[in-house]
């Protein structure tokens, strides 16, 4: 590529970086910075630990945008330097390394593009996964493992802090469900386009005919509860059960009856907590998964009450959105984007960011 197209590609990355920044409000984000700096500052912050919570989460969504943002500028104005000094030396390696820098500033860019869809009120929020098998016997239960391994390396790919709050596994392989608490700016926003049945297609490894098997997955995201929020939760409309954690084949985890299930009793919600050391720690984590899927469940009886008046009769979330098959072909396709790749052990290990994007685009579009 001759040094004058790469300029011209900078030049056209200038121009859409522009209107992202534009987009982001960058002078609004700074004065929410500085606001954000002086109460995290204060001296007694932490006298009030859910408040101190939830300035310093403000804070660190905030700031990571600011830096991401600031950090992708001066990339890519660096990038004409290298070209020219390459040029001037006739280094044929510092220009293919300038050029590698194009792609990865390029890529950078396409991904906080895709961030300024990113607008919902909860999108920027931490969130909960939470993975069921559904119809499929063993079958299911070892896809839904499959799912959980996805989305633990996806989160690793990209240095996302991820905590399982619990784990609870089938008797033959597998597991039943698992739920976990993803950290990072608009985690909500960016997983939430996963939410819905994933169902494949393989030769059954658990089949002595070796006959091909489908299975079902539910996986629901919901965003994690600030204290503004205002989910109150009587006492009397929950019942909880305490029992003993357990690993993979029965493994003791903990030695007495800590881990907590909490059943709202109204909507039928049942939320586990096995991964602290105690009951009040358990059960503290546990109303926190509860909260957060009632305001999601709040958030879509609204959505469901304005669509009606809309007349929307749009599928549900719920429905079957993605296919996995394994045999007799190999392909991953998700059903509302017609997104699709040819390389499932890619996506199985966590190279999920296509489906993503397409998603969060196809979302975008559907609320317009």
């Amino acid at each position: 590529m001759a040094a004058r197209e790469y300029l011209e590609e900078v030049e056209a990355l200038r121009v859409t970086l522009s209107a992202i920044e534009q987009v982001l409000n960058l002078p609004k984000l700074r004065e929410d910075f500085a606001k954000l700096e002086a109460e995290a500052s204060v001296p007694n912050l932490w006298d009030d630990p859910e408040k101190a919570q939830v300035v310093t989460s403000k804070l660190s969504r905030v700031q990571a945008t600011l830096n991401r943002s600031t950090i992708i500028r001066r990339r890519l104005e660096d990038i004409p330097l290298l070209i020219e000094l390459a040029n001037e030396e006739k280094d044929q390696g510092a220009l293919t390394d300038a050029a590698s820098e194009l792609d990865d500033v390029t890529k950078a860019i396409k991904d906080l593009e895709v961030q300024t869809l990113l607008n919902g009120q909860y999108d920027d929020r931490d969130c909960l996964m939470t993975i069921r098998s559904e119809a499929g016997g063993v079958e299911a239960a070892d896809w839904a493992q499959m799912l959980m391994r996805m989305y633990l390396r996806y989160c690793e790919r990209h240095s996302l802090k991820v905590d399982v709050l619990e784990t609870s596994y089938a008797e033959e392989a597998g597991i039943k469900s698992t739920t976990f608490r993803i950290s990072a700016p608009y985690a909500y926003g960016t997983l939430s386009v996963e939410q819905g049945t994933h169902r494949l297609v393989r030769i059954s490894p658990f089949d002595s005919q070796s006959r091909r098997h489908t299975s079902f997955a539910g996986v629901e995201v919901v965003p994690v509860v600030e204290q503004s929020d205002h989910i109150e939760i009587d006492e009397k409309e929950i019942r909880v059960d305490v029992y003993r954690s357990s690993g993979p084949g029965g493994q003791g985890v903990n030695t007495t009856d800590s881990a907590v299930r909490i059943t709202h009793i109204p909507t039928g919600i049942v939320v586990s907590c096995q991964n602290e050391r105690s009951q009040i720690q358990n059960k503290a984590t546990a109303m926190a998964v509860l909260q957060s899927k009632l305001l999601e469940r709040r958030r879509q009886e609204e959505r469901a009450r304005i669509d009606a008046l809309k007349g929307d009769n749009t599928g549900s979330w719920g429905n079957q959105m993605r296919s996995y098959v394994l045999a007799p072909y190999q392909m991953v396709k998700d059903l509302r984007t017609d997104f699709e790749v040819g390389n499932p052990a890619a996506v199985l290990d966590g190279d999920i960011d296509g489906f993503i994007e397409a998603g969060i685009k196809w979302r975008k579009s559907s609320s317009q």
